[in-house]
């Protein structure tokens, strides 16, 4: 399988505002889990935390999760396996400071799942 990480605008804003260090210590984590995921894939899955969402996604589960980089330094991704293709994808979204994880998390499920949970809300509506 290929792995490939891809990052977004915020998690390079977010490397920007990071020490030498910090930075290099969150690129060698995420680039551990990368290697080692094709071979040791539930050990990589035990140092992910999921995170759930508030609502339902009409049965489907979040692929976000959260790295922990250092005690006080984490990453959010999204692992998503792709078994069409033989891939799998590392998605990096937020790097960020403990203090800030939650409003982070909720900008990035907000972003990713608007649209199904606008639908939920619509459906709850209605109902």
């Amino acid at each position: 399988m290929d792995i490939l990480i891809e990052s977004t605008k915020g998690f390079e804003n977010d490397l920007t505002k990071l020490s030498e260090d910090e930075k290099a210590a969150a690129i060698q984590k995420i680039n551990d889990c990368a290697s080692l995921f094709p071979t040791q894939k539930a050990d990589v899955y035990r140092k992910l935390h999921p995170l759930s969402l508030p609502t339902n996604l009409n049965g489907y589960e979040s692929s976000l999760y959260t790295l922990r980089v250092s005690r006080t330094l984490t990453v959010i991704w999204a692992v998503d396996e792709d078994p069409i293709f033989g891939q799998i994808i590392f998605t990096l979204f937020r790097a960020v400071k403990d203090d800030e994880l939650d409003k982070a998390y909720q900008g990035v499920a907000e972003s990713l799942y608007r649209d199904m949970l606008h639908h939920n809300l619509e459906t709850a509506q209605i109902s």
